[in-house]
């Protein structure tokens, strides 16, 4: 029996005469989502957070936050902070993972791009907890213990460790030295949703104060969904020439720029390897594992294009049992 599905229902029910409820979105968390419908065709989203497990202030919190800044998010209607129930307003079931395509691209993208900007013009210094060294330290623990050691099943050898240990301490270095704005931290085309007005923001309840570079890297090389390099390289000069004339603190130089948005997407990517492995091999959720390979194929050239991040090309392909070409081109 489903103890916390009757709670929500019997929450629910205190507010509507007659409404039915279904399974409206999966989420990787322990996090569930039902759509409610009301007679007159209404409809809502009821949020089901165990609060042993999920707290749900972080996402009442960025909410506001998220629409003080002229972003669209759901509206909370109706809150039980202590059950972890939360009512939202319905922003439907388009996803743009599920809507892009080459006809629509680039409108859906200036879209996103837009409210990223509006989002990051927002910032204050103190509403936010900080993307500080040790989260950015912590997430990448999880590519050697649940990567590596859990999916792949393999051990890393010393000199792998010390290999990785330094390649991590650059990319840490390289993320704390970047302007710092607010930052979704999960702000990709399965978390948009097409709607009036345009784009609607989902999953943000993880949102800090980080690297200027993080959410736009999130953005074009998606867990989800691949695109062509020359499509990545055109859509991250439009987001920063938006925010250079906004007065966002974009580094002046594309070139530098563009380094510190390839070595942010390298280390969120190392992370989401990681965690889609827990996912799988903790959570019970084996469908996430099967994008791994996009990761590996993002991270593999950014490595091979710089020669401090040799060491982790090296240990790519040792993982994947490639034989190095040889001469890496950095």
């Amino acid at each position: 029996m489903d103890s916390r599905l009757t709670a929500l229902e019997r929450w629910l029910a205190s507010r509507f005469a007659q409404f039915t409820l279904a399974p409206a979105s999966e989420d990787a968390s322990f996090r569930r989502y039902f759509r409610v419908r009301l007679a007159d065709g209404r409809s809502f989203i009821a949020m089901d957070a165990p609060p042993e497990r999920e707290d749900c202030r972080p996402f009442v919190r960025v909410a506001r936050l998220m629409d003080a800044a002229g972003v669209h998010v759901p509206a909370i209607l109706a809150e039980d902070l202590a059950q972890g129930f939360l009512l939202l307003g319905d922003l439907g079931d388009t996803t743009y993972l599920g809507a892009l395509n080459d006809g629509n691209a680039a409108d859906l993208m200036r879209d996103a791009t837009d409210a990223l900007l509006r989002w990051q013009l927002a910032t204050r210094p103190d509403a936010l907890p900080p993307y500080d060294e040790a989260l950015l330290r912590r997430e990448l623990a999880l590519f050697p213990e649940w990567y590596v050691g859990r999916h792949l099943g393999r051990t890393l050898q010393p000199a792998q460790q010390q290999a990785l240990a330094e390649v991590g301490a650059l990319l840490v270095r390289s993320a704390l030295a970047q302007p710092q704005v607010y930052v979704h931290r999960d702000f990709m085309p399965r978390n948009l949703m097409c709607c009036d007005p345009n784009p609607g923001v989902l999953d943000f309840q993880d949102a800090v104060l980080g690297p200027i570079t993080y959410d736009i890297a999130s953005l074009v090389r998606d867990a989800f969904l691949s695109w062509s390099e020359e499509r990545v390289l055109d859509w991250t000069v439009r987001y920063w020439e938006k925010a250079k004339r906004a007065g966002l603190p974009v580094d002046p130089d594309f070139a530098e720029f563009w380094r510190a948005f390839e070595w942010m997407g390298l280390q969120r990517h190392l992370k989401v390897l990681g965690i889609f492995a827990r996912i799988t091999h903790r959570d019970g959720k084996p469908k996430y594992v099967a994008d791994t390979p996009r990761f590996i194929a993002y991270a593999r050239p950014v490595a091979r294009r710089y020669t401090a991040l040799a060491p982790l090309a090296k240990l790519l392909d040792e993982l994947d049992g490639v034989t190095p070409k040889a001469g890496y081109t950095f």
